[in-house]
């Protein structure tokens, strides 16, 4: 028998990058930490939203697209429906378009 023939194949819940969470459901909830108390409001918010392009940016990824231009705000936000985050704003998707220009 050839050695491919015994090679397991990928499931359908497996992309090729080996990972277990299928795409096509939402990912399971992050374990929530309290954020450091005191800092300005401001501090949060661009906090949370490089968490949310993190996330944005693994998951695009995950579906094949490489390069930042390849990623339009139109492809980001159906991403993120996907993954069952709310649509990011125009800031956010260029920040996941930053993120994916530096992760090469």
């Amino acid at each position: 028998m050839p050695a491919a023939a015994l090679k397991p194949k990928p499931s359908a819940t497996q992309s090729t990058a080996k990972r277990s969470v299928p795409l096509d459901l939402p990912c399971a909830p992050v374990e929530k930490r309290q954020l450091p108390p005191g800092r300005p409001r401001e501090w949060y918010v661009t906090h949370n939203r490089r968490l949310k392009a993190m996330r944005l940016a693994i998951a695009l990824l995950d579906l094949g697209v490489y390069m930042p231009n390849q990623a339009r705000n139109e492809k980001i936000r159906s991403t993120a429906q996907l993954i069952g985050v709310h649509p990011p704003s125009d800031t956010t998707c260029h920040m996941v378009r930053a993120l994916m220009r530096y992760s090469r």
